[in-house]
């Protein structure tokens, strides 16, 4: 196997680099101090316009999507390595690039399964990168790890749709650039098929009935860079029968869809948070002393940073290779590889982080350094695009139909 990146890959890898170099890292420090003093933590730091701006003029823009149409036209095993060095750091690299959840899921559904009117409308907005969105699935009142028991409705009422339902943890919703929200329900809730039950529907956030209640926190942070995650109440919503995605009955196999390529990004940028943290752990360690020696020379630190770029380098490998299957047998093809990163990554990184958190001490709890908000967005996607739990049931099931 040729494990060498190909022209083009390394090509976009040395220009975005030197990106982060000369104007992400920077703009960390400089995007919190302009944030406290905005009239709402929600509304988007100028420097963040200003990344986007020249992120755009770099050509480093809309990266993830593998259409060339709509897109960079890179394939999965391209953008793998470009994700990675975004998520070094991830409340702003992505969004500079505008390759951030949820707009890239959403962009990815809209090219997919929209009309060239709803790709007209909301498609072409969100690849300029003008408005941001949000999809509307996870329900505080049932397990949405398993789709089939949301409780959302969607009635049909002439020319016209009704959407009554409440969502929590919606991701990007309370950013005042989202402007749209892609809303999961049921249109046949007494369907025969609980896959055929439900259906996705575009609801422009200034609908009459669209309640946007309060920010959820994760593990205490609220993710301003992402807008946020918000408890979302939709009253006797009504909106074009035009503004259904696909057909009815549809969105059980559109979520399956989008949620694929979802999960690869993720881990893809797992990885670049993991190489943060073992970056500021090798600072830390032969810079602090303990004991009569650095914390380099500590034997158990040297385990955990050896331990470290060893889990690492089988991530990566895990990764690539579902990449390239992606790529080349499809999405259904890779399946398992899929499920396999999403339950390694997270669970990996999250270890690795904490270990960079000891190696810091109190400082590794603070604000003074990015392992804390690491720490929780690692920890929040072992439940993020299904639980693990859910990716191990599935996973076993497949392996074991080899032996029945």
């Amino acid at each position: 196997m040729d494990f060498a990146y190909d022209a083009r890959t390394e090509e976009l890898r040395e220009k975005l680099l030197a990106f982060m170099d000369a104007h992400v890292y920077p703009a960390e420090t400089v995007a919190e101090e302009q944030r406290a003093r905005l009239a709402s933590p929600w509304d988007t730091p100028p420097v963040v316009e200003e990344l986007k701006a020249e992120a755009k003029r770099q050509g480093l823009w809309n990266l993830f999507l593998p259409d060339a149409e709509y897109g960079a036209g890179l394939t999965n095993l391209q953008y793998a390595p470009l994700a990675e060095i975004t998520g070094r750091s991830p409340h702003l690299a992505p969004t500079a690039l505008n390759c951030a959840a949820p707009d890239t899921g959403n962009m990815e559904l809209l090219a997919q399964f929209g009309d060239e009117a709803q790709k007209k409308q909301w498609l072409e907005p969100l690849l300029a990168g003008e408005i941001r969105s949000a999809f509307a699935m996870t329900e505080p009142e049932v397990a949405s790890s398993d789709a089939t028991n949301i409780e959302t409705r969607i009635r049909r009422d002439g020319d016209s749709y009704v959407v009554d339902g409440r969502k929590w943890y919606i991701s990007g919703a309370m950013n005042p650039d989202c402007t749209i929200f892609i809303v999961m329900g049921k249109t046949d809730p007494d369907g025969a098929d609980p896959r055929r039950q439900q259906s996705m529907i575009l609801v422009p956030r200034d609908t009459p009935g669209v309640e946007v209640r309060r920010a959820m926190r994760v593990y205490g942070y609220e993710d301003h860079y992402h807008g946020g995650h918000a408890e979302v109440v939709f009253d006797g919503v009504r909106v074009p029968a035009s503004h259904l995605i696909g057909e009815e009955g549809g969105g059980f196999a559109i979520a399956q869809a989008r949620l694929g390529p979802g999960r690869i990004h993720h881990c893809m940028r797992l990885i670049g948070m993991a190489e943060r943290a073992v970056e500021l752990m090798c600072r830390r360690a032969v810079t602090r002393t303990a004991f009569g020696k650095t914390l380099a020379q500590q034997g158990v630190v040297q385990n955990w940073i050896a331990d470290a770029r060893v889990t690492i380098e089988q991530l990566r490998l895990l990764v690539l290779k579902t990449a390239w299957l992606m790529d080349t047998v499809g999405n259904r093809g890779a399946h398992t590889e899929i499920q396999a990163i999403k339950i390694a990554t997270p669970r990996a990184v999250v270890d690795i982080i904490d270990k960079a958190v000891q190696a810091h001490g109190a400082g590794g709890v603070s604000q003074d350094f990015p392992l804390a908000e690491l720490w929780a967005a690692a920890r929040t996607l072992k439940l993020a695009d299904g639980p693990d739990e859910v990716h191990q049931r599935s996973l076993a099931r497949r392996e074991l139909k080899k032996y029945l």
